[in-house]
């Protein structure tokens, strides 16, 4: 039986955050004195996460993508891609980084089974890099950006989140790596999951405004087929990669919606903007049994709202900060 919801959408990807921490403050995501982050113990231990990625893998899971915090802070990250590329069912493991310690772990994860890497990357600027991020790494992840999207066995996306007066004037910068490199460079909506940072200060770039900056710099009116959240993706003539905008905060996807969401502490979010959880460790934790873990995750899938507009009304416990919902 696959995992369905009451609006005919079926869902085979899941985003497993690793851990809340991380070693950047983004200023769209962290507070510069961080936030408070939960016990060690109070997050899903490894064999939590295989068992969970091999239940719902029988239930038509195929995709798994790990997130943060910072997935590559966690002890044994490649050790944890190994297991689950090899787990019955799934067909491609997937994670998101900052690409800080990209130089160590990216051939580690490679030879693990590891399909694709998403990469957050805000700025080509080194001065601007640390005004974003609040730390001085840009040289460190720069290089190791371009070993990785060198390599032939390995897709990699750039995650771009556009902001009005921070970042906006980089697109060309962007959109001439993703000529030169096979790289899909994404556009990103500004979401309000920033702890009352930037949110509320006109920072705020739309999908409209930003086909409108792109249109300087490429024809935009050939679109072509992307990913499910890749609304928008162009890929002109001679280009090595292609460009993509993901309108993240207009929601025009939802009606595609394919994936769960597992907190690291457990919990199952059936949508970014859904402030209702569902306690899948502490039922692990006393003792389920694998026809439990999947009752629960297709109860909360099936409880999932038309889209993130709907979902965002619901009164429920909220999480302030991107980094405790999971990427």
């Amino acid at each position: 039986m696959k995992i369905t919801d009451l609006h005919q959408r079926t869902f085979d990807y899941i985003r497993i955050a690793l851990n809340e921490k991380c070693n950047f403050r983004c200023m769209y995501c962290m507070p510069t004195e961080g936030i408070q982050f939960k016990p060690e113990d109070q997050l899903l231990s490894d064999d939590e996460i295989f068992r969970v990625v091999s239940v719902l893998a029988k239930h038509g899971v195929t995709k798994v993508r790990l997130t943060g915090g910072e997935p590559l802070i966690r002890k044994g990250i490649s050790q944890l891609v190994n297991v689950i590329s090899h787990t019955d069912g799934i067909k491609s493991v997937h994670l998101t980084t900052n690409g800080l310690y990209l130089d160590t772990f990216l051939q580690p994860l490679i030879d693990a089974g590891l399909d694709g890497l998403n990469i957050s990357l805000d700025t080509l600027r080194e001065n601007r890099f640390f005004e974003i991020t609040r730390r001085n790494d840009f040289p460190r992840v720069w290089k190791n950006v371009l070993s990785a999207i060198e390599l032939p066995e390995i897709h990699v996306k750039i995650n771009v989140v556009l902001m009005r007066g921070i970042n906006a004037d980089e697109i060309l910068d962007f959109v001439n790596l993703a000529s030169e490199y096979p790289v899909s460079v994404r556009f990103i909506e500004l979401m309000p999951f920033d702890d009352h940072q930037i949110w509320r200060t006109g920072r705020f770039m739309g999908v409209d405004m930003i086909i409108e900056t792109l249109n300087k710099v490429i024809p935009t009116d050939e679109r072509q087929v992307g990913t499910p959240t890749e609304q928008y993706y162009f890929k002109p003539d001679g280009f090595a990669g292609g460009v993509a905008i993901i309108p993240a905060f207009a929601r025009s996807f939802c009606g595609a919606c394919n994936r769960i969401r597992l907190t690291a502490d457990g919990q199952i979010r059936n949508c970014l903007y859904s402030n209702q959880e569902f306690n899948l460790r502490d039922l692990i934790r006393n003792g389920c049994s694998n026809e439990e873990i999947f009752s629960l995750v297709q109860s909360a899938m099936h409880q999932k709202a038309r889209d993130g507009f709907e979902a965002e009304h619901e009164d429920n416990h909220k999480r302030t900060s991107m980094t405790q919902i999971g990427g």
